[in-house]
Order: C-alpha cells, then structure tokens, then sequence
C-alpha cells in the first residue's frame, strides 16, 4: 500500500491510502478540493475516509466529498461532527476495504480524539495527538489524559511509521532543543529536518522509534526531560513533568 500525503491549507497533511491502482481512502480531509484534485490526478475512486477528531481542518470537506455518494466516513463514537457514517471507540477493530484498523482513544488535544493503527502495515494515524517533535495543544482534556494518550501510544512497535496531520516538525524541534539540547538523537533529527525543509520535502512520516529518542513529549521520564522541567518549577511525577513543558511549549 502506497501513503502520500495531500498538502491542505497552510501546513496540513490529508494521507490518501492508495489501496490498489483504483481506490483510495484518506484520513482527516479538511479541504475537498486538494482531495479531488489529488484523486482525478490520479485515476482514483475514494473508497473511504477515516476522522480522527471534529476540528473544521479536518472535516471541513468531508461533505463535499460525500455529496450524493455512499462512502463510509468513519470517526470517534463520542464525537461532536455529525457527517460519520460508523462510530468507533478505544479498541475497537475494523475491516475497511480490506485494511485491518485498530482504534486507540487518545483524548486530550480534544475529548473525542482517536488514532488508526494499521498492524500489518505499521502505520499510524494520530491526528493531532503525536506529532514528530512535539504534540497537540491540550484543549479539551487535560494534561494528565494527553500524557495517558501518548503513554499508549508509546507502546506501539518501535518501527511504526507516524502519520500526523501537520508538518511542524521543524518548530517543534527548535522548541525540544530548549528542553534537551545535549541530546544528540534530537540534533541529528534538526540537521535531517533542516535538509528535508530546504527541499521543500515532508517530514513525515516519522517513527515511534525515532519519537522516543528525540521528542520530549515522549520523553517526560528521561533524565534530562525531569531536569528541565524541574529548572521551571517543582515537579513530582510524571504529569507534572508532561503538564511543565506542554505549557512551556503554549508559551515558546
């Protein structure tokens, strides 16, 4: 299966799933046109969409490309957005198009936030929860179910790919460098970054385990990541750490 992503908005990523020379389905597509250009560009039919979270940049289009059509739209059972078709929740598993499809309920960045996770492919869809460098703000949870949602997520395979929905790779990790900047995994990831963004290339996707060296927000129980959070002010446990440099990060 070939994943590419569909430039949307400012810095958004729509991936299209290219399930065979004919059918595709894309996750989170926030703007119709870029889909349907993408897909008559190619020669392909959309077969389905799957919705991480109700944020406008990531359903706005979906009815427009729905109009008239039985396409399955499938997104979080506790959901505000109301163009779902299927409503899945933490575990739930899935065939869609031939595509095995595992839910993880990842709230925080919104209470209805979920990621896809494709075992045989070792993809991840994460909306935005994980991002590579960094993470979501937290807007509708709390820092303590962000961290909860991240921690699951750190459980994956270390060789899963990360499909997040924003190339801010490069922000992020100008901000991470202020929390860790001993940390030589995270300066090799800037200079690649660096050479990726000078060719105007995507960042994305990136790798769990990749994630885990060099992205703080995966990091709260390192050694370097408590100390810094602690140079800011007293921290007891791993939320505290997480809850010090999220709003570190809200004011970078």
């Amino acid at each position: 299966m070939n994943i590419v992503p569909i430039p949307a908005f400012t810095d958004n990523y729509i991936w299209c799933l290219h399930l065979d020379s004919r059918r595709a389905i894309v996750v989170d597509p926030g703007d119709a046109d870029a889909v349907h250009t993408y897909l008559s560009d190619n020669g392909l039919e959309l077969a389905g969409i799957l919705v991480t979270h109700h944020h406008f940049d990531h359903t706005g289009g979906i009815e427009a490309l729905t109009n008239a059509r039985s396409i399955p739209v499938i997104g979080p059972q506790n959901s505000p957005f109301d163009g779902l078709t299927q409503r899945v929740g933490d575990h739930s598993q899935l065939i869609l198009e031939s595509l095995d499809i595992h839910v993880l309920a990842v709230p925080g960045h919104t209470l209805d936030h979920i990621a896809y996770y494709l075992p045989e492919h070792k993809a991840l869809f994460c909306g935005d929860t994980l991002f590579s460098g960094g993470c979501g703000r937290v807007f509708e949870g709390t820092f303590e179910q962000m961290r909860n949602s991240l921690a699951s997520l750190r459980e994956l395979p270390a060789s899963t790919r990360v499909y997040c929905a924003h190339e801010y790779t490069a922000a992020n990790l100008r901000f991470a460098l202020a929390v860790d900047p001993a940390n030589p995994a995270l300066q090799a990831r800037v200079a690649e970054v660096s050479r990726l963004r000078g060719l105007n290339e995507p960042t994305l996707p990136t790798t769990l385990e990749e994630e885990c060296r060099s992205n703080p927000f995966l990091r709260w129980d390192a050694p370097a990541i408590i100390h810094s959070a602690q140079n800011k002010e007293p921290v007891h446990n791993a939320d505290d750490v997480f809850r010090v440099i999220r709003q570190w990060k809200d004011a970078f």
